[in-house]
């Protein structure tokens, strides 16, 4: 099926993918005995787990073994409510959406799991499984930040067009993507969850790439709230002010020119309200056994 760029429809949710569909437990065992093998499009069939495999466009590439435990026990408990949807794969069947599901099903054992098979184009896949996690705020902010990039880079889309995709603004795309353009440490860092993506976005206005990551792993030990990184970042970009040279006045000038004549070396005189200092240059440990011995002269 050849890609579309009419892409719009899609950030309207993952209701035209479900539909009003629901699974009966009660015909379930029935409904097994009765799946063809290979089911009309739209319909809840029960698929063998091994004939599924990942989606090879999936954004998110971590998965919290904790939370994909608890859903786990969840689906032994109640059940899969919910079908994992998938498109025809040349051997099998590939997870269009519902991979936390898929895990946690293989988790406890399950042979077959109840799913919507959709014929999808590449584009329309990778479009539906970023949507779908985005919705469900399943990505941390650099795969969602991949997952956007991989929409226009792959398939060519503006960042209008995803924009009305993924139901976010402009804005918002703009400043997920700037976030890749930090430096790896960082990257990790929010990645990981151990900054935010308020953290992150407010490092992308930091220009030198080792601050960026000193800021990132002190907002990381210290616990700084994003109002903290914020100012802390807007401080590291401001100019700073070169220090003011003094102005000497001419008496001043004139009794450093007497000293280095008497001295014979260069003399700095310099003054702060009725206090100053005045600095002898020397140059070698003679000279400075030299300019000790005319100083206890003038005693």
């Amino acid at each position: 099926m050849a890609a579309q760029r009419k892409v719009g429809g899609l950030g309207k949710g993952l209701d035209a993918l479900f539909g009003d569909v629901e699974i009966d437990r009660a015909k379930a065992a029935e409904k097994k005995e009765k799946a063809e093998e290979t089911p009309a499009e739209g319909g809840v069939l029960y698929i063998d787990i091994n004939n599924i495999k990942p989606n090879a466009s999936q954004p998110r590439k971590s998965f919290d073994e904790e939370k994909l435990r608890e859903l786990a026990d969840s689906i032994e408990q109640h059940g899969l409510i919910q079908p994992v949807v998938l498109r025809k794969a040349v051997k099998g069947y590939e997870i269009v959406a519902g991979e936390r599901r898929y895990r946690a099903a293989r988790l406890i054992g399950l042979k077959e799991i109840p799913c919507i098979v959709k014929t999808l184009s590449d584009e329309e896949n990778m479009l539906l499984a970023i949507i779908e996690n985005m919705q469900r705020e399943d990505l941390n902010p650099i795969e969602e930040a991949e997952g956007l990039k991989q929409m226009i880079d792959k398939y060519g889309l503006t960042q209008e067009q995803v924009s009305i995709s993924v139901g976010k603004s402009r804005p918002y795309i703009s400043n997920s993507l700037r976030l890749l353009k930090l430096p790896d440490v960082v990257r990790t860092l929010t990645a990981e969850g151990k900054i935010s993506m308020g953290h992150a976005r407010a490092l992308v206005t930091v220009k030198d790439e080792e601050r960026q990551i000193r800021l990132a792993e002190r907002a990381a030990e210290e616990g700084l709230s994003v109002r903290e990184m914020e100012k802390l970042a807007a401080a590291s970009d401001k100019p700073k002010s070169a220090p003011k040279k003094q102005v000497k006045s001419p008496d001043e000038k004139r009794v450093e020119e007497d000293l280095k004549k008497i001295l014979g070396t260069k003399v700095n005189l310099s003054r702060k309200g009725k206090k100053g200092k005045i600095e002898i240059e020397f140059y070698s440990a003679e000279e400075l056994d030299r300019l000790i011995d005319i100083l206890k002269t003038l005693g």
